[in-house]
This record gives structure tokens, sequence and C-alpha cells, in this order.
């Protein structure tokens, strides 16, 4: 009886792989090869043309003709722009991704932009893009990736990057912005955060601390006020803090101890005074420590030079003894 009863099963079992295994392949079969969608026969390829001809029309001046072959209906084979199967639909094709980093194009942003709904990187560092970034940016709602650092870009902070659910990286170094950065900003769920070398003007916000980040860089803007006493609820998180040359005064707060994951910490050329807290002796990960040019005074606690990550230390044109009278 064992036998037999072992006889039947594995056919049975067999049949069902096999059914199983054929119903895969005539899912498969079913979606229409990559390669042969084109804005033709997909409508958000079509979207994704309509979109890159608006861009393309935006470009003033292409000294490496990165636009010049952005002609036809199979925008998948565009320079720079990279395709992917649809989150929500595996058999669509669509524009995932969109690469012009180092193109040197001098362009601005068109709104149809806003077309490219499953976009979830969007890289353009190192242009000449002016004017602003579209406002159309909050359909964008998969985007991952923003980086449009080393542009020419201006206007007040582009509020609309609140209202993408899923930004992770946003880098809007080296542009013209300026005026006031929202504090909501630091209470969205973003891992790296470049405002640096702006012409923003504001105060760092109590909620500064609310970031999830790991990295902050607030280097050569205007911020008023001083570090937050917040910061030390970063502490599972933040691996890099660079605030340098930013006008920021008063003393740096004690809780800035709790950062135990910090690598570097750059303060330098700012207006802080008081002392180094000593509670800088429990930042156990710290690699790099600049406080140089400031108005600090008082002792260096030994603590802080007993690091045992610390490679660089820079304290110079502060009010601290001689070198010879600190302890190491």
């Amino acid at each position: 009886m064992t036998t037999a009863t072992t006889t039947t099963t594995l056919p049975a079992a067999a049949a069902l792989l096999l059914l199983l295994l054929s119903a895969a392949a005539q899912l498969c079969s079913a979606c229409p090869p990559a390669a042969s969608q084109t804005a033709e026969n997909n409508p958000r390829l079509q979207r994704a043309y309509v979109a890159l001809q608006a861009l393309r029309r935006r470009v003033t001046d292409d000294p490496k003709n990165l636009t010049g072959g952005w002609c036809g209906p199979d925008v998948c084979r565009y320079f720079g722009v990279y395709c992917a199967a649809a989150p929500d639909d595996p058999c669509a094709a669509t524009v995932a991704g969109i690469d012009l980093n180092h193109g040197d194009l001098a362009a601005t942003l068109p709104d149809e932009l806003g077309l490219l709904t499953d976009l979830a990187v969007l890289h353009l560092n190192s242009n000449r893009f002016s004017g602003a970034l579209p406002d159309t940016l909050p359909k964008l709602s998969l985007l991952h990736e923003l980086d449009v650092s080393n542009n020419r870009l201006a206007g007040g902070f582009p509020d609309h990057i609140l209202c993408l659910p899923n930004v992770k990286y946003v880098d809007l170094r080296f542009n013209n912005f300026c005026g006031e950065v929202p504090p909501a900003i630091f209470d969205k769920k973003i891992d790296a955060l470049f405002l640096n070398d702006n012409h923003f003007d504001f105060e760092l916000p109590a909620n500064l601390g609310n970031s999830p980040a790991s990295v902050i860089v607030l280097a050569n803007i205007k911020l008023r006020g001083c570090i937050p006493s917040s910061v030390g609820r970063m502490a599972a998180t933040l691996n890099e803090l660079v605030v340098l040359n930013s006008g920021v005064r008063s003393c740096i707060p004690p809780e800035i101890g709790h950062l135990g994951e910090l690598t570097v910490l750059d303060v330098s050329n700012n207006q802080l005074q008081g002392t180094l807290p000593e509670s800088m002796a429990w930042m156990r990960s710290l690699e790099q420590l600049d406080v140089a040019r400031n108005e600090l005074a008082g002792h260096i606690p030994e603590g802080i030079c007993a690091l045992p990550r610390l490679r660089n230390f820079t304290y110079s044109y502060n009010y601290f003894p001689a070198r010879s009278e600190i302890r190491w």
C-alpha cells in the first residue's frame, strides 16, 4: 500500500510542477519584449517622449552633443535615459532614471518633466541648468534620488521637494537658491541632504534632530542661531555633519556627545564660543574633527585626544592654550 501511494503521489506532484511552470511561461510570453516597446506602443513611453522632447527643446547649448540622438520613439535608447519594468506592471517598460551628470548642458527644466511619473533617479549635476525646478516635481512620486548640484538654478528653496514621498537623497549644492529653508525638510526621511554653497539664510530649527539622515552638509551658507540641543537625537543615524563657514554662533551643545556614530564633524570658520563639551569624549567613531577659526576657549578635554579613531583634529585660531600646554 505504501508503494502504491508513493507511486501515485509523485506523478501528481510532477504534473502540478509542470502546470505551474507552464503558467509562468505563458505569463512571461504574454509580456512584449522590452526592446520592442517604444512611444508608439507604450503609453508610459509616449509620456516620456513628450517630456524628453520638451527638455531637448529647452537646451540652448549642448557641447558634448548628449541630446543629439534624442530622436524617434525609442526613448529607452536615448543617451542618459534608463528604462526598467514599471513597478505596477512588470510587462510595461518605463523610464526609471535620467543621468546627465557632467554634461555641461545649458537649459531650463520644463513642466513636462512631471510626466515621468515612474522616475526613481534624476541626476543632472555639473551642467548649466538655470531657472527654477518645475512646479510639477511632486508628480514624481517614486523619485528616490534628486541631484541637481553644480548648476545655476535659482529662486527660493524648492518646497515641492517636501511633497516627494520617497525621496532619500537631495543634493542642491553649488546653485543660487536663496532665502529660508523650511524646517519640515528635517522631518522627512532623507538619508543625505546637501544644501551647501547656496544663498540660503535661515536659523537652524529646533527640529534638526528629527532628521534620520546619515549626512547633512550646510557649509558656506548663512545660518542664524546656534546648533540646537536636538542634534543629540540623531545618535543612531548621523555619520557626517558639516556646518563650516556658515555664521553659526553660541556654543556647541553638550548633547553633541550622543552622536556615537558620527565620523566627520566640521564646524570650522564660524563664531562658536564657550568650550568643547566634555561629552565629546563619547564620540567613539569620530575620525575627523575640525573646530578651527572660531572663538572657543578653555582646555581641550583629554577624552577627545584619546578617541580611538580620531585621525585629524584641527583646532587652530581659537583661544585654546598653546599646543605645549595641551595634554594628549
